[in-house]
């Protein structure tokens, strides 16, 4: 997949590009778990001011020790220099998250052209049994069930208000280009009400084994509530294609699983699929949380119901590959069945969809629309069906990590 990067637009006043020059030079985008990071905490001369603008630019505190320090290195990141993709540049590690917000870079010409960043697996990676997977639900371990029949992708009432699900899209830039994937509100017990969280896949923000965090990564909740056409999007003013703002990734987690073996192709990492990201708006300070704007947050079911106690799942999302065009949001509905990918991982819910890539980390919501049980990671080369993680302790490992930023 490839996809067309054009030059964005900036705001940025001199003294804030000087204020943040060594923000701005590292290139990653989001985080995992903790583990040994080369983090550090704000130097001990840093000013008031500096760590006022680094918040401004949604940049956390615990910044890498070895940022470049030139004015001259920020002004080849305002130009373009998130484009270099040096595998010894491409970080991996938690506390090498870095997020600057830069004005304007997703406008609405941008996220149209933006690629599905979707996975496939082929049948011969399916296990049909074998042992138990660890920390999984007892009888679902280990099971693949028949294939389920091909069910239609149908589009969410338009225009998406207040009432439709809390569902948009996540745009991130990778090396193969601009990506979309989709995303979900979801509750924040730390902060009821007023949540500022995006469930969505790993994939979605890292590349697993083979690479680091993806950059530039936004959350556009309710994007194109109108339904319009690409050639009306091509043209649309900014309010009629992300409505609620553009809310930029401060922090995201995956799964150590997903990290470790994670993979573009195939299945591997997908059991653990899985991540979170905390936002904030690009165009304000304070205000409003995510989930006031939007309207509405689903709870997450880190209880790995099994199989036959789901009466059914509705997966969400944009698919933006053929034969969709990734501008309007689509739902199927069924009862789950499980799919085995990995015997040691927990065994996968799947249900029969027609949705294709960009929908990739789109919620799967119980028929009330309140609980969220996984997220979209894979479906096979032909298309019809869609599989999700169980979310359980790794899951919820990682959500609490970025509940508590």
């Amino acid at each position: 997949m490839s996809a067309t990067i054009r030059p964005a637009r900036r705001r940025r006043t001199a003294s804030a590009v000087a204020a943040v020059v060594a923000a701005l030079a590292v290139t990653a985008t989001a985080c995992g778990p903790e583990d040994n990071g080369a983090g550090s905490e704000p130097a001990a001369s840093e000013s008031a001011a500096e760590q006022d603008k680094k918040r401004d630019l949604g940049l956390p505190e615990d910044l890498p020790k070895d940022l470049p320090s030139s004015l001259e290195d920020l002004d080849k990141w305002r130009n373009g220099e998130w484009k270099n993709w040096d595998r010894d540049e491409w970080l991996r590690r938690a506390k090498e998250f870095i997020n600057p917000i830069i004005d304007d870079l997703w406008d609405p010409d941008r996220m149209k052209d933006a690629d599905g960043n979707d996975r496939k697996v082929d049948d011969s990676e399916i296990d049909d049994g074998g042992s138990g997977g660890d920390g999984g639900t007892g009888e679902d371990e280990g099971v693949t069930d028949p294939t389920p029949a091909r069910v239609p992708a149908k589009q969410v009432k338009l225009p998406y208000t207040k009432s439709s699900p809390p569902v948009g899209k996540v745009f991130m830039d990778t090396p193969q280009g601009s990506m979309v994937c989709s995303g979900t509100v979801v509750e924040d017990p730390a902060n009821p009400g007023k949540s500022n969280l995006v469930a969505t896949a790993g994939h979605c923000v890292h590349a697993g084994r083979s690479g680091g965090w993806f950059r530039n990564v936004v959350f556009v909740p309710r994007y194109n509530p109108k339904g319009l056409s690409e050639a009306q999007l091509a043209k649309a003013a900014r309010k009629d294609v992300a409505p609620d703002g553009v809310w930029w990734a401060r922090y995201a987690r995956t799964t150590d699983h997903w990290i470790a073996k994670g993979s573009k192709t195939g299945g591997k990492g997908a059991p653990q699929d899985f991540a979170m990201l905390k936002v904030r708006p690009e165009d304000r300070k304070s205000g409003p949380s995510l989930e006031e704007t939007v309207g509405k947050a689903a709870k997450i079911n880190f209880n790995t119901p099994r199989v036959k106690a789901i009466p059914g799942l509705t997966p969400h999302g944009y698919p933006a590959s053929p034969p969709f065009d990734g501008t309007k949001m689509l739902t199927c509905n069924g009862k789950p069945g499980r799919l085995t990918l990995d015997p040691h991982q927990p065994t996968m819910y799947r249900v029969g969809c027609t949705m294709t890539g960009g929908s990739s980390g789109g919620g799967w919501l119980s028929p009330s629309g309140r609980q969220l049980l996984s997220v979209t990671s894979v479906g096979p080369v032909e298309g019809g069906w869609l599989a999700g993680p169980r979310l359980g302790k790794e899951a919820k490992g990682v959500f609490d990590g970025i509940s508590a930023k």
